[in-house]
Parts: C-alpha cells; structure tokens; sequence
C-alpha cells in the first residue's frame, strides 16, 4: 500500500491555534520589542564581535564604543573540544563521510531516473525536498559546517588532478550560490511538475554537471561561493555551538558569537532574503485566497503568476531589511540568519515529521520493482504522533524566538557600530522591520 504523501512544498496556514490569530501576534510582536528595549538599557558594548582594527559610526565616522575592546562574558572564544577535533579530522572520518555523500548522490539519481515515474511512490522528491533541503537545518545547526565535509560534488571535483586552477573572477562573491538557489526554489514553488521524479532527476543531474565543472576549472574554492546547498549549510553552521578556533580545534561557543563570524561579502543579503521571501511566499500560495484566484490558470498562467508571486514576496523582504539596515545591510545581513531558520522551522516542521515518514516508507521499494528492503511494505505515515496544538506551538516558537535573537545580534553588531548616544535611535528602523517579519511570519503559518 502506498503511504498517503503530502504536496511538496511548506506546510500552508493552522487555523486551530490555542489562541486567537490576533493575540499571537500582538504577543510575538510585544516580545520583539520589549527584547529591544532591554537590550538598550543593559547592552551598551558589544558582546560577541570578534577582535577587529575598529569599527566606525557611519554617521559621524568615528570609532564606535566597541573598538578595540577585550571580548565580553560571553566572548569569541570557546571551549576546546580536542578528542572531537580528532575524531572529525581523522583520514577515517573524513574517507566516510565523503563515501557517504557520493552514495547518497548516486542512489537519489538512480530511483529518480530509473524508479516509478509516479511521485507518490517514488522516494527521490522527497528524499530532495525534506531529507537534504529541510534536513540540512537540523544537521548543520548541530554538527556545524559538516556538509562541507560529506559534500559529494567537492569529491568528484576533486577526483580530477590538476596542477592549478583558474582564478575566480573578481566581484563574484555569493552570487553563483544565489542564482543556484533561485532556480531550485523556483522549481520547488513554482514550477507545477517539481516533484516529478525525472524532473527531479534532470535538476540535479544539471545542478551536479555545473558545480563539477566549476569545481574542476576553478578548484575548491568554487563550492564555498558557488554550490547553493554548501553555501546555504555554511550560513546556518555560523549558529551552531560547535565551530573552529584560531588554533584550527573544534570548541564549543557561545552561537550568537559564532553568528558575528559571518562573512560579510556581497551576494550574502540577497541570499538571505531570497529564502526568507521564497518562505514567504510559500505560505501565501497554500492561503485559500490564492489557491481559489489560481486554481484555474494554465500552466503559461500559472508560471507567470507564481514566477511574479515570487519575485514581489522576495523584493518585498529586501526591502523592508534594506530600510530598517541603516544603510549597512550587508554589517546586518547575519541578523537574518535566526530569522530565516524561524521562518524555514515554522513552514516546514510538520511537513518534515509527516513527508519525511513517507521517504523511509519508500526507500523499501527506491525503483518501484515490488522490493521489500525495509520490511515497511504497507506501512502508512503516522500523522496521530503530533498534535495540532504542539505543531501552532513550534511554529509560533520558531519564529518568535529567531526574531529575538535577530534582535540580540543585531543590536551586538550595532554596538560596535554606532556611539552611545545615538546606538538606540539607529535601531529603530530595524525593530520596526523586525516586527513587521514577526507578525507577517505569524500570520503566514497561522492563516488559512
């Protein structure tokens, strides 16, 4: 028996929230606020910049109070973990995760060309769309930059010697990893036959020849400024507790601090906004609103309109982050990250417990030939495990505390930025956008 699938996007609204729309997002709203209104009366310097040769206030073009100073309590610096940093750079380790990543590659490519062409028996789409592109959060926010290490393209790249590499044209910064991103997020929401498994198959096939190609003319160097999934798991690695020292050992940290290490290089706030708004926009199209006003359309239709839904959420996004950034939005663009994993967290959590059953249910049977690997045949996914309460809470949760600790580190950041005096004023146009992504984001999981 075929388990029962889901559409392959994000979930769409809850309308059976433990409290009323309205009080969610007064509530969520007030928590921003009052977080940033502490934070101003009780976090004067900044607490998690690195050691830097000074910052200064945009305004006056002095040295902002921050400059030079010793790191805070809760500091850059962590806590050494030797033994792990053993264990992850020994040749073993790394041997298996690469074996590891090559393998998965190789068995989603093969049930997506080869397995059942009908996606609702086909575990490829789903192994796509929820184990890799959700599943990355959880795994990069636990294990750090670990899909740098697994990542199957970097292998067979690196599988063809050269003695030197082409070097990457100047400016190009991020903006590879951005245009790779639009397009799968493009196929994921907008494009009508996404989750067809030789669509999938011919996605990541092209998607693979691109960034292998790159990766053999212009060396590694290419997959941390090129390769969409490594630059998006790198991003979201900056808030995890595990990170890197100066002296190369893993160590545990403080992961606001490991968020001000962020690079700020261009390409990194379209980045950014470009998941925040394709999230955006992923929870308008499952609003019934648009779904009745779209149902109808031709695919040409339905292409355009989507392609056009698209774009408005995410240029909307940019600019309410550009006009509350005080003209420095890259300095502010990691503020986005714990806002964007609220975002994906609140879309994607049920769709993720309840989706990704069906990818081990599938996996019995990748090619469709009547197998039993699992013993799972029959077996159907188990939507009784979560309640609608615990869902609404996890949602709301998510967002409302990445909006928080967007706050924090944007108000770290602009410690170090803005004198005393006038640190509180800069902000304000940043709460206010704040704010409007809290009760906009709300309203996107909570409206039906």
């Amino acid at each position: 028996m075929v388990p029962d699938l889901l559409p392959l996007h994000g979930i769409g609204g809850r309308g059976d929230l433990p409290v009323p729309t309205w009080l969610a997002i007064y509530s969520a709203g007030a928590a921003v606020a009052v977080s940033f209104f502490a934070l101003g009366a009780f976090w004067s310097r900044p607490r998690f910049e690195p050691a830097t040769g000074g910052l200064r206030d945009p305004a006056t073009g002095q040295r902002g109070a921050a400059t030079g100073r010793r790191r805070g309590p809760a500091g850059v610096v962590g806590r050494p973990v030797r033994a792990l940093t053993w264990i992850v750079d020994h040749p073993a380790t790394r041997v298996v995760l690469k074996v590891a990543g090559v393998l998965v590659l190789g068995v989603l490519l093969a049930a997506a060309w080869f397995g059942d062409p009908e996606p609702s028996r086909n575990p490829a789409p789903t192994w796509l769309y929820v184990w890799i592109w959700v599943g990355i959060i959880p795994l990069s926010l636990l294990c750090g930059p670990i899909w740098r290490l697994a990542n199957p393209l970097r292998t067979i790249a690196a599988l063809i010697p050269r003695t030197s590499y082409r070097r990457l044209p100047d400016g190009i910064a991020y903006w590879p990893a951005v245009a790779g991103l639009a397009a799968f997020l493009w196929l994921e929401l907008v494009y009508p036959e996404g989750s067809d498994p030789r669509i999938v198959a011919l996605a990541v096939t092209a998607y693979a020849i691109v960034n292998v190609a790159a990766g053999i003319v212009f060396g590694p160097a290419w997959f941390g400024i090129g390769d969409s999934f490594e630059v998006y798991a790198e991003v979201l690695a900056r808030l995890s507790p595990l990170g890197r020292g100066s002296d190369g050992v893993i160590e545990l940290r403080n992961p606001l601090a490991g968020l001000a290490t962020m690079p700020q290089r261009s390409g990194i706030v379209g980045l950014l906004c470009l998941l925040l708004g394709s999230t955006a926009f992923d929870g308008i199209s499952r609003w019934s609103v648009w779904t009745q006003r779209t149902g109808e359309l031709g695919k040409a239709q339905h292409l355009l309109v989507y392609t056009l839904g698209l774009v408005v959420a995410v240029a909307i996004v940019t600019g309410l982050f550009l006009a509350g950034a005080a003209g420095l939005p890259k300095a502010f663009a990691h503020s986005l990250v714990p806002i964007a994993i609220g975002y994906a967290i609140a879309h994607y959590f049920s769709f993720a417990m309840f989706q990704g059953q069906a990818g081990w249910l599938l996996a019995t049977d990748p090619f469709g030939r009547g197998w039993d690997l699992l013993g799972t045949s029959g077996t159907r996914i188990d939507y009784a495990f979560l309640t609608t309460g615990v869902i609404a809470g996890v949602q709301i949760g998510a967002i409302v505390l990445g909006h928080v600790l967007g706050v924090v580190s944007a108000h770290d950041r602009a410690a170090g930025l803005f004198r005393r005096r006038r640190l509180r004023r800069a902000q304000y146009p940043m709460l206010a956008a704040m704010i409007a992504f809290t009760a906009g984001g709300i309203a996107l999981v909570t409206a039906s």
